[in-house]
């Protein structure tokens, strides 16, 4: 495999309509005039032809071509589109007759890569566009295009010029240290600096939890004791029948998950096992597992259908320690709710079996999550990728090296190296070093063939 072969791929999913092929290298149009009816040597840039693919003197397909040519082109090189119908026969040997005459096919993630490798995107964009295919809701799509326009390259690029204003200061002091009357770096300032560009860093490594929150569904934990209704509720939240009802005490042994969106946001409600005292060893592993989706979880709801006793609340508030925990009361039309309110405030009351206050448990449920924005605001930058969450932690690393070196007045060339490695590690995010073809493979290799 080499970046010099003219390479093709179906980049659309096989059985539909219409399919489109792309081709991309140096030989895309002379590869294609030997299947093409047409001289497209007459073809002007950034234009579509009506044609025929032909095999000999046989009529594969009426097609539509598309032409890019260099560098105006999505892998920077010159590119043909061509829309054919859709039948698995047409697209087979449309590919079949392009590799006959020179072309080599595709590997995932490729036209990205060769879009990368000749400038046309950074890393982390080209990674943003795998993420936009994956997108699901409104909230993962906006994150996607946010860092595909470039949104988090912007800011890294910030960061990495206060950084090199860092560099050059203590350099400079360096390059001068034989002349003690002369001082070009008030250690003062250069501490402030610092810590500035390492609060920005931490910012940005602190929205990764948010952002795989949001690729992966925000988790939601039901729980309560057995029979108050966490099963009813789910259902009535996800719109579907989806976990068995029963009056019967510990029907639900294991959890249940179901994602719903809200809001343009994915949420990923888990339905658990009641918390009781039981004897039975099935029950007891599900109660288990109930416990270990409290502590995943970003949101408990808390079901109630009775006040619950002190012991109750204590073990509630501790399994909930650091969650957004929202108390919620069921069968609101069977119990007397003025009996609950000197113990949770605010409260949501509803009718889990009817649907009575679901809509407002819904409108809670969002704002609990503190998410709201993050559909629309194009200034919101949320680091959704772990690769660039370990880097910006290695960053913030090396970077407290030279905040606890400015505090020991250490001397600018052991601060200037730990400097130079929070620029490289940064520079790992948009490839703005020397990437290795190891890593390149890795992050590609999880694209679709075809893009």
């Amino acid at each position: 495999m080499t970046n010099t072969d003219t390479i093709c791929a179906l980049a659309t999913a096989p059985g539909g309509a219409l399919g489109i092929i792309r081709i991309s290298g140096a030989l895309s149009l002379e590869i294609l005039s030997h299947v093409f009816d047409k001289n497209l040597s007459l073809f002007k840039p950034n234009t579509t032809h009506y044609g025929h693919i032909k095999d000999g003197s046989e009529v594969v397909d009426e097609v539509l071509l598309s032409i890019f040519r260099s560098p105006h082109s999505f892998t920077g090189e010159d590119s043909v589109e061509i829309s054919c119908h859709g039948s698995f026969y047409i697209l087979n040997k449309v590919l079949e007759l392009l590799v006959q005459n020179g072309c080599r096919m595709a590997n995932p993630g490729e036209f990205t890569m060769r879009a990368y490798l000749n400038g046309k995107l950074d890393l982390s964009q080209a990674e943003a566009v795998a993420d936009l295919i994956a997108s699901t809701n409104q909230a993962t799509h906006h994150l996607a295009m946010n860092q595909l326009r470039g949104k988090l390259s912007t800011r890294l690029s910030n960061l990495r010029d206060q950084l090199l204003k860092l560099t050059s200061l203590l350099e400079l002091e360096l390059d001068f240290s034989d002349h003690e009357d002369l001082e070009f770096a008030d250690r003062t300032e250069l501490l402030e600096l610092a810590q500035k560009i390492d609060n920005h860093i931490t910012q940005l490594a602190q929205s990764f939890e948010t952002g795989q929150a949001l690729k992966q569904g925000i988790p939601v934990a039901i729980v309560g004791k057995t029979n108050v209704g966490k099963s009813t509720l789910l259902n009535q939240l996800v719109g579907d029948d989806r976990a068995i009802v029963s009056d019967v005490h510990g029907t639900t042994r294991d959890t249940i998950e179901e994602t719903m969106d809200i809001n343009g946001v994915q949420f990923r409600f888990i339905d658990t096992a009641g918390i009781r005292k039981t004897d039975d060893e099935v029950e007891q592993i599900g109660i288990e597992r109930t416990i270990q989706k409290i502590h995943q979880a970003r949101i408990v709801i808390w079901l109630l259908d009775q006040r619950p006793s002190w012991d109750e609340i204590d073990e509630m508030g501790e399994l909930s320690k650091g969650k957004r925990c929202i108390y919620v009361h069921n069968k609101s039309d069977q119990i007397d709710l003025h009996k609950f309110r000197p113990y949770f405030v605010p409260l949501s009351m509803i009718s889990a079996k009817t649907g009575k206050g679901i809509p407002n448990l819904k409108r809670r449920i969002f704002e609990e999550a503190e998410v709201a924005g993050l559909t629309t605001n194009a200034s919101d930058i949320i680091v959704t990728n772990a690769r660039h969450y370990d880097a910006l932690m290695r960053a913030h690393s090396h970077l407290q090296r030279v905040l606890e070196g400015l505090n020991e007045n250490l001397s600018g060339d052991l601060l200037s190296e730990d400097l130079r490695l929070t620029l490289d590690t940064l520079a790992e995010i948009t490839g703005g070093q020397i990437t290795p073809q190891e890593t390149l493979n890795n992050i590609f290799s999880h694209f679709c063939v075809g893009k």
